[in-house]
């Protein structure tokens, strides 16, 4: 690249839900940004994140997985998912190479064909499947004929990563960065506490977490001391999923909240006091402002 030369610009990353995209955005910026868990649909809203490679600012944007939606917030998510399609200047489509072409992958292939836009391919996974196997799904692919390149990774242990990362920012446009050299992502740290929070929810409860469930900080305070306080409201649409949240003697809610507290101390590089308390709140999953706090366009019907 030519001295002096800055790029910049925008990589979308979509696929089917726990195809490992957020796991593949923590592993391109070489931080937490994204939250992991083995639920589906664990990314609700576009989650914008930054990574730099050479003179190039990468912004990443992680969508949630894109699949056939039946409620509301589903059909929030899969939206705010295709909005991150439409204005971007590199798409890459990212597929569990383990499961193949499923029933989302195809719907998702098919809807990019009628639209007539390109993609590059990522292969996820590839550590679990037999070369052969793989070989088979890059020709199955690459026969659509929408694929501009295939990379094949695995986004848990860092295979295949770094070039990925050094090739996309080679065709992203020339042009100013657009944000500090030392920032990581776009949400508030507010936003990113609650979405801590969320993941350590899913890991801790899994099978018994209702899928209806979200988290919101309701007040952050920074003290003299350059610890920070938190309180978090964690909101269920149900009264017999508050004692599942809070568990017997509040002990799960205790060690959820230690979890939480851990992380974001990492994060943050200070000590947090971290204040956790569930409402039931029936209707929420109805209540647009709730939408607007996690970053989704409340679909109407």
């Amino acid at each position: 690249m030519e001295e002096g030369v800055t790029r910049c610009g925008y990589v979308t990353l979509i696929g089917a839900p726990n195809a490992g995209k957020s796991t593949l955005l923590n592993q391109l910026v070489g931080a937490k940004i994204a939250i992991v868990s083995p639920k589906v649909q664990t990314t609700r809203a576009r989650v914008t994140a930054i990574a730099i490679e050479d003179e190039t600012q990468i912004i990443f944007v992680d969508t949630p997985g894109i699949f056939a939606p039946s409620r509301r917030l589903e059909k929030a998510m899969v939206n705010a998912a295709w909005e991150g399609v439409q204005d971007t200047d590199t798409l890459a489509l990212i597929v569990d190479a383990n499961r193949g072409v499923s029933k989302d992958v195809e719907r998702i292939i098919q809807s990019l064909e009628e639209a007539g836009t390109k993609a590059h391919l990522i292969l996820n996974k590839i550590d679990m499947i037999k070369r052969e196997k793989l070989l088979g799904l890059v020709q199955e692919l690459t026969d659509r004929g929408i694929f501009n390149d295939v990379f094949m990774i695995s986004a848990l242990n860092g295979d295949g990563v770094d070039h990925l990362r050094a090739t996309l920012a080679k065709e992203l446009p020339v042009g100013p960065w657009l944000y500090p050299e030392d920032q990581l992502a776009t949400a508030p740290m507010r936003s990113l506490a609650a979405e801590v929070t969320r993941e350590k929810l899913f890991l801790r409860l899994n099978q018994e977490l209702p899928y209806s469930l979200t988290v919101e900080t309701e007040k952050w305070e920074e003290r003299k001391d350059g610890s920070v306080k938190i309180d978090q409201v964690i909101f269920v649409s149900r009264a017999n999923h508050k004692p599942i949240v809070l568990g017997k003697g509040g002990n799960t809610i205790r060690q959820i909240g230690a979890m939480a507290r851990e992380e974001l101390e990492a994060m943050m590089g200070c000590r947090v006091h971290l204040f956790l308390f569930v409402k039931v709140r029936e209707k929420w999953l109805d209540d647009p402002e709730r939408y607007t706090e996690m970053g989704l366009e409340f679909p109407k019907g």
